[in-house]
């Protein structure tokens, strides 16, 4: 490639349309069990039901956010995620005292913590579970 079609190319992609973008909107996770995973974001993440277009898409409001559960399959044919592999990680942000209080909630649930509530170098307080997909979800807030 000439010095000519760099440049070109680094202009083009200055420009890009994707730069548009300020936010993420909605974010889907591809569950194995509707069942399961819609009890765990309802009755111990406590997330409010936004609507459910099908038995195999429920959403919920998180803060400005929209989080979505559906089966895999409604748009693309992928294969669900092979058990006991997280598809995704997601990070929850909440006030300081908030952390040790989820913490709590859950061990008193029964669901089991991955790390406790810990000071971490880079100034969040971290904790992490999963869901019962095995997804790696985090709580946190900076210190």
């Amino acid at each position: 490639m000439n010095q000519e079609a760099v440049k070109h190319a680094a202009i083009a992609n200055s420009r890009s349309a994707f730069q548009a973008i300020r936010a993420i909107d909605y974010t889907v996770i591809f569950v194995r069990d509707m069942a399961s995973m819609r009890r765990f974001y309802e009755e111990v993440l406590c997330f409010p039901l936004l609507r459910e277009l099908s038995p195999t898409w429920i959403e919920y409001r998180v803060g400005e956010n929209t989080l979505a559960l559906s089966k895999p399959g409604r748009i693309a044919s992928d294969l669900p995620t092979p058990t006991g592999s997280a598809a995704l990680q997601l990070a929850f942000k909440v006030g300081i005292a908030q952390v040790d209080q989820c913490a709590d909630e859950l061990v008193r649930q029964g669901i089991d913590l991955l790390s406790p509530p810990t000071d971490q170098s880079f100034g969040h307080r971290t904790l992490f579970f999963r869901d019962p997909d095995g997804n790696l979800l985090e709580v946190f807030a900076e210190i």
